[in-house]
């Protein structure tokens, strides 16, 4: 199946811990290497890119639109002191790191421990030190209330929403996603799939948002998801995906979890990993594969 050389790729990713790689070139798979079984695993914060999907969605049907302020959201859970930064803040800036808020929030180490069951009282009152959309800062609590926000709107859970729109029509069965203490979906991460699920995903986002036949993701979404929205300090980052080398993006997950989406290759790398060292499984990519896909026919 194979028709680029996976040696010099391989051989760093048997270094780096990685399970598997599928690339996909011209709609069509091109390589193939597993480690490990096809089976659905912990994506970690690839999650947030379903999530992105799904918002993107939800503005399609009208359900909510990225100027909503914050306060208006979710006037029911704010804080008995609302911050002038909090007052800034929109549906939009959930989705770019650059919430304003002092630290990290429902990260994964600490999420098991609160005392508290209403998270999104709790992430709405985390101090707000900064306006938002000035400040990049790696935070779940975004991406949480954004996947609440749609999950409020629509009625039904992100599994539910998605089930329909995405997942059904890409042949994807009833996924695992990880829940808060009262039953919502988190929309941060712990979403469960396998590398073929993923690269199904990656693959759409390659057709903006097409597949057979139907308009799955608004086309103009993939387009302001993937592309440069607030600086990093590295590539850049869009609407919950990150940016990478050649103007590629990519949903991208803890211990190595990659779609990543190569528009002027035509083409979509997707790797499962258990990986300390994720950045050095990117750098194999486009020191390894991305050379060779150039001359791919």
């Amino acid at each position: 199946m194979s028709i680029i050389d996976l040696s010099g790729f391989c051989r760093k990713a048997e270094e780096n811990h990685v399970l598997g790689v599928v690339i996909q070139q011209h709609g069509k798979e091109i390589a193939r290497q597993l480690w490990d079984a096809a089976r659905r695993r912990d994506v970690y914060s690839v999650s947030k890119s379903f999530t992105s999907v799904a918002v993107g969605i939800a503005q399609r049907e009208g359900l909510l639109s990225l100027d909503e302020k914050l306060t208006d959201a979710f006037k029911e859970d704010l804080p008995d002191f609302v911050s002038p930064h909090l007052e800034k803040a929109a549906v939009r800036d959930l989705l770019t790191m650059c919430l304003g808020q002092e630290k990290p929030f429902l990260m994964g180490a600490d999420r098991p421990f609160y005392p508290e069951t209403d998270w999104v009282k709790l992430a709405l009152a985390q101090p707000w030190v900064c306006d938002p959309d000035t400040t990049f800062l790696y935070n779940n609590a975004g991406p949480y209330l954004a996947g609440m926000l749609v999950q409020r709107r629509s009625g039904c859970d992100l599994i539910h929403y998605l089930m329909p729109r995405l997942f059904a029509p890409l042949g994807i069965h009833l996924p695992t996603w990880e829940m808060d203490p009262l039953g919502n979906s988190y929309g941060a991460g712990g979403l469960f799939l396998n590398i073929d699920e993923l690269a199904k995903f990656g693959q759409l986002l390659l057709q903006d948002g097409r597949w057979n036949g139907r308009q799955l993701i608004p086309a103009d979404w993939v387009h302001e998801a993937g592309r440069k929205q607030v600086d990093n300090g590295e590539d850049g980052y869009g609407y919950l995906f990150w940016m990478g080398p050649h103007g590629s993006f990519r949903a991208d997950g803890k211990y190595g979890q990659f779609v990543i989406v190569m528009k002027d290759m035509d083409a979509v790398v997707t790797i499962m990993s258990e990986s300390h060292t994720e950045r050095n499984i990117l750098n194999a990519v486009f020191e390894e594969l991305y050379p060779q896909l150039e001359a791919a026919d």
